[in-house]
């Protein structure tokens, strides 16, 4: 059984498609203050992932509770290997590390030690076409618009004036996948809102 951690967005959905396939996916619902662009958006989410023939399992954790749980969730699917999509911060491949360890699974990291850039430029020169859905305020002009190649360069340039992550990989945006080599058929959106938490903004889509 070969098990994915996915949100819809384009790293856990490019690790899903470096790894070469999953037989479920995993999403997990965590208690922040601020809710997850993916979970404001789950009904999207799941369409994305459910249109890519991946069978997924959603969980709600409990605050303070998540590791506890996920293991325990994971230990009655029994994987014999967990999929992730972390790329560079070393204290969420430990964790991936520490939760295998405690299920007695094997883990696949199939981004991890990529530059950030280059990954970027690789999700979608490999046809991922994912639409912001959550992002700074440094970001939030780009909230809606779906990364291209023709545009690319210009966000990767921006982002950088801003001091933001391209990839975004400490969260300073979120993504829906609305297109892939996975996908059987893309998807369709249409915003109908943005929420503002702070300094964070997430686009609802429909």
């Amino acid at each position: 059984m070969r098990v994915a951690f996915v949100s819809g967005g384009k790293d856990s959905y490019y690790a899903v498609y470096k790894y070469g396939g999953v037989d479920l996916g995993v999403m997990l619902v965590y208690d922040f203050p601020r809710p997850s662009p993916h979970t404001v958006n789950i009904g999207k989410s799941l369409e994305s992932l459910l249109a890519c023939s991946i069978p997924v399992l959603v969980a709600k954790l409990s605050k303070g509770r998540e590791f506890e749980e996920t293991a325990d969730l994971l230990k009655r699917i029994s994987p014999t290997i967990i999929v992730a999509g972390d790329v560079y911060v070393e204290d969420h491949l430990k964790y991936m590390e520490r939760l295998a360890k405690a299920i007695g699974s094997d883990l696949a990291e199939p981004l991890w030690s990529y530059d950030p850039v280059e990954l970027l430029y690789r999700e979608i020169r490999d046809g991922i076409r994912p639409v912001i859905i959550g992002a700074v305020d440094s970001l939030k002009g780009y909230l809606g618009k779906t990364l291209t190649p023709d545009m690319l360069e210009e966000f990767v340039r921006y982002s950088r004036t801003v001091n933001v992550d391209p990839l975004g990989e400490h969260g300073e945006y979120h993504t829906l996948v609305s297109d892939g080599p996975l996908h059987k058929q893309g998807i369709s959106f249409r915003p109908v809102g943005v929420e503002d938490f702070d300094s964070y903004s997430i686009l609802r889509l429909i």
